[in-house]
C-alpha cells in the first residue's frame, strides 16, 4: 500500500515554509526594502538593479497573498500605493536576519 505525503500540510521542517515564502526573483530584496518602513512600487523598480516591473508586480503580489505585505492604498495627490510589513511579516525579520547572517 502506497500513502501520498503532502509536503505543504507536513514538511517536517519548520523553516522550510519560510524559505518557500521568500524564494522567488526578487522576494528576499523586497522584504528587506520593507524593513525600513513602507516601500512604494517605483522605489523598489529603481532600488533593485536588474528588476523589471512585471516581475516586481508579480513578486509584491505572492507576498501579499501570502500575508507578508499589505497594500495601502493612499488617496493623497497623487494617489499612491505603499506596501507594509504584515505583523507575519514582522514576525520574520528575526529569522530573516539570521538568514542573512549566514551568508
Amino acid at each position: 500500500m502506497t500513502t501520498t505525503h503532502d509536503i505543504e500540510n507536513d514538511s517536517g521542517c519548520p523553516a522550510e515554509g519560510l524559505l518557500k515564502m521568500l524564494s522567488g526573483k526578487w522576494k528576499p530584496q523586497i522584504f528587506r526594502l520593507a524593513l525600513d518602513g513602507p516601500i512604494r512600487f517605483n522605489a523598489v523598480l529603481r532600488q533593485i538593479e536588474g528588476s523589471n516591473k512585471q516581475s516586481i508586480a508579480v513578486a509584491l503580489k505572492e507576498m501579499e497573498e501570502q500575508g507578508l505585505l499589505e497594500k495601502t492604498i493612499i488617496k493623497l495627490k497623487p494617489l499612491h500605493i505603499e506596501y507594509n510589513l504584515t505583523p507575519k511579516g514582522t514576525s520574520l525579520i528575526s529569522v530573516f536576519r539570521q538568514l542573512e547572517t549566514l551568508t
